[in-house]
């Protein structure tokens, strides 16, 4: 807490060893917060920290052997890139020859080792987040710490610097926490993610299982386009849940104890998922939503074009067609289809 807010709430993660973890949210959910609790920054107002059998809540920063990476690099402008790396090592009192293979091997690491010898303004952006990565890994931490370390570079050399961070930590197996509000930054790099919002996780789970079967409306909307439907339940018919909608009656496989036997409730569809089809291919199927739509309006995004079509009684739906191939323009008539094991209940 800070004063009367609270910053994080009653939170409980469990984080593998040599596991990519990513906290997720957005600005003010307390993710930094945490990961500064987790460093030895800001002592928890109650709870503990682990780092395996060893408990290090009261323990100084300095004590926990954490490396850090920050979202500003914090490299030393009048110090070259060897130095930088040197500094922590100095303050723990490494012996020369060890220092001086453990500079060599960060270097290596993130493949700057031909840049020892240059100051951080005589380098790019991404070599300059290379070097606070090396100079993080070269104390061998026991956990490494990121928080939003690749806010500050362009599109193009986040990408780059994304596949470049989690190889690095893959190849010297070591366990870090990363915060970002980024969520494809997540979606694409981590192991597990955490979800927090207002100091609260509210799911953690593989990437592919958070974006597939989010258990929240907060979780659907944050981790990317999503098509909200209010529905209500009115019937069960074997694996499926049958509801009524806008649009007509709209079928779900997705099985659950947090599903409710009856009333209403909000589904999540995502727009990838749903399919523009030729009205003479549309044949009823049960494992198969179909209905009869309307063509809006269309968003040319070059590899994928942007629908929006209106079905039933009103239900407007954003379709997301990758590889677009035909144009489009002036209402009609259209056929959309989506998998039953699409169609996501969420319990709020």
């Amino acid at each position: 807490m800070f004063g009367q807010t609270v910053a994080v709430d009653d939170v409980n993660l469990d984080v593998a060893a040599g596991e990519l973890y990513f906290l997720l949210g957005p600005s003010g959910c307390g993710k930094t917060t945490l990961l500064r609790m987790v460093a030895g920054f800001t002592e928890p107002t109650r709870g503990s920290i682990h780092f395996g059998p060893r408990d290090v809540t009261h323990l100084a920063a300095n004590q926990r052997q954490c490396g850090l990476v920050f979202q500003n690099y914090a490299l030393w402008p009048h110090m070259s890139v060897r130095q930088n790396l040197a500094f922590g090592l100095e303050v723990r009192k490494v012996p020369s020859e060890e220092k001086a293979r453990r500079i060599d091997t960060a270097l290596q690491t993130v493949r700057m080792d031909e840049y020892g010898h240059r100051k951080p303004n005589e380098l790019s952006g991404g070599q300059q987040q290379r070097v606070a990565l090396a100079r993080a890994l070269v104390i061998e931490p026991t956990v490494l710490l990121l928080d939003e370390p690749l806010s500050n570079l362009d599109a193009k050399l986040r990408l780059e610097m994304r596949s470049q961070i989690k190889e690095i930590c893959k190849d010297a197996g070591i366990t870090a926490v990363y915060v970002t509000h980024d969520q494809k930054e997540a979606l694409s790099m981590a192991d597990t993610v955490a979800v927090m919002d207002r100091g609260r996780v509210m799911q953690v789970g593989a990437p592919r299982e958070l974006y597939n079967r989010p258990n929240s409306r907060f979780v659907a909307d944050f981790l990317g386009e999503t098509n909200f439907i209010s529905a209500e339940i009115i019937d069960r018919q074997g694996d499926q849940v049958v509801m009524e909608c806008a649009g007509g009656l709209l079928r779900s496989s997705m099985s659950g104890e947090d599903i409710p036997v009856s009333g209403k409730v909000t589904c999540s569809i995502r727009p990838e998922a749903i399919r523009l089809i030729a009205s003479d291919n549309l044949t009823p199927r049960a494992e198969i939503n179909q209905f009869n739509a309307r063509w809006q309006e269309t968003v040319y995004l070059g590899e994928i074009a942007q629908h929006r079509v209106t079905a039933g009684n009103g239900l407007s739906l954003k379709v997301f067609e990758l590889n677009p191939r035909q144009e489009t323009g002036g209402q009609h008539d259209v056929c959309i289809a989506f998998e039953t094991s699409d169609v996501v209940v969420l319990r709020d």
